[in-house]
């Protein structure tokens, strides 16, 4: 009976802990508070902005930690962070808003605006907004840091990135790429004549009144600006330095969490673009043989356990940023982290969704085909490298192991069209093929070897 009692106490304090003023605390304050907190006391982070609006009402805003570890400044509540690749929706806006005026097409090969040797390939400004083109990536070249911490024109950039292999035929396959959307910025300021910065500010930034929201600096002394921070095992370290001549359109931005929320409800509600437009923005692309894709112009749209959400997040020295919109639930979250680590802003809002949403568990069909015929190695280019999986079956199951990866992964969830599904993540497999949709990244492996069981 005690322990009855005490369950139920516990419970009830789960649900209805009481503040200094005797006010209740909702139950997703008290799970923010826990799981923020021990982060930073534990040293995972050193702070955090957190702001959830849902059906219209401010149901979390609060900041965590520390803005400057040296001097034990505590996280402002207007904390102002670098957002990495949250970056890339504004710049497809941005892109959207300048084919709306008529000086440039979706369907144009960008080398009508950059000289750039595409080597008689052609890409087209549409293909660099969902990461189709094929260009490979400036931030996973090796050579990249050695330029990241030095002020070079940014032509620079371009024609060490010209030097570089394709990693597919255009519109083939999806592989995450900074390039892309560093030639998209290059692109805004030759349509519009204005610099990157300038044509941002102008058209959504003070239209918007978002008075946080600026091109990061190394140099300005900002109000309220958060600083960056990176996890090791021996405690958090300064973040890397880097010039922010590179991040460009691709990741250079920096905002609060207040801002960001305003920019999402005036995006998704037709305040930026005509409805045409957005529908082009939020609308996933397609490969060349018409697979679709779940990335959109820098934004994914796909449908999580149930719920659909446009979302993106990013990823930059010492910072971690997440914004996402689940239209149907009426559910806004933005979560920025000032701390580059194990765990980050992703982290948080995964946790925290789920706390007001109810996840959708996906059944699993009946295997309808042979499993043995997709036994064996499958390589192929991601991002940043050549991977090896190892495939091989047991029972209803598929079990994956990444060559000199960490422990095997078993994944039971069978969709059906010799298709599995882990998480968010899709796999299918077929003519000799492994297909992995990734959201962020559609890669296809070629079988190499068949496994002897």
């Amino acid at each position: 009976m005690k322990k009855l009692i005490f369950l139920v106490i516990s419970i009830l304090f789960y649900y209805c802990v009481q503040e200094p003023e005797g006010k209740p605390v909702p139950a997703i304050h008290a799970f923010a508070d826990s799981m923020f907190n021990i982060s930073v006391d534990s040293g995972k982070i050193a702070g955090a902005s957190i702001l959830i609006e849902h059906h219209g009402e401010i149901v979390l805003s609060k900041s965590y930690g520390f803005a400057n570890l040296e001097f034990a400044v505590p996280m402002p509540e207007e904390a102002s962070f670098e957002i990495g690749s949250v970056t890339k929706q504004f710049t497809a806006v941005a892109i959207l808003k300048l084919v709306e005026a008529g000086k440039l097409s979706l369907e144009d090969d960008f080398t009508k605006y950059i000289d750039f040797d595409t080597r008689g390939k052609k890409i087209k400004v549409g293909q660099l907004l969902n990461h189709t083109s094929g260009i490979p990536g400036y931030t996973e070249l090796p050579h990249f840091w050695e330029l990241s911490v030095h002020t070079y024109d940014r032509d620079s950039l371009v024609r060490f990135v010209e030097q570089e292999d394709f990693l597919f035929e255009p519109g083939e396959q999806m592989i995450y790429n900074n390039t892309a959307y560093f030639l998209l910025g290059l692109i805004i300021e030759k349509a519009s004549e204005k610099s990157y910065e300038d044509y941002l500010k102008e058209n959504i930034v003070d239209p918007l009144e978002m008075k946080n929201t600026y091109y990061s600096s190394n140099s300005k002394v900002v109000k309220n600006k958060a600083y960056g921070y990176q996890f090791s095992m021996n405690g958090l370290l300064q973040r890397p330095y880097l010039d922010h001549t590179w991040p460009y359109a691709a990741g250079s931005l920096s905002s609060t969490a207040r801002d960001l929320l305003t920019w999402l409800k005036a995006l998704h509600h037709g305040e930026v673009l005509h409805n045409n437009f957005y529908q082009q923005l939020i609308t996933p692309g397609t490969l060349n043989d018409g697979t679709p894709l779940r990335y959109a112009m820098g934004l994914t749209h796909f449908d999580e356990f149930g719920h659909e959400v446009i979302s993106h997040g990013g990823g930059i020295n010492g910072f971690l940023s997440e914004t996402r919109y689940y239209p149907q639930d009426d559910l806004y979250i933005i979560c920025l982290v000032n701390t580059t680590g194990p765990i980050g802003a992703g982290y948080f809002t995964d946790n925290l969704v789920w706390k007001l949403l109810e996840k959708e568990k996906l059944p699993s069909v009946p295997i309808d085909f042979d499993l043995e015929t997709i036994d064996g190695k499958y390589s192929g280019q991601v991002r940043g490298q050549k991977i090896t999986w190892q495939v091989t079956t047991d029972n209803d199951a598929i079990i994956m192991h990444l060559e000199e990866g960490e422990r095997p992964d078993t994944i039971k969830t069978y969709i059906g069209n010799n298709t599995w599904r882990d998480g968010n993540s899709i796999l299918k497999f077929g003519n000799d093929e492994l297909r992995m949709d990734r959201i962020s990244g559609y890669y296809i492996l070629k079988k190499i070897t068949e496994i002897n069981k």
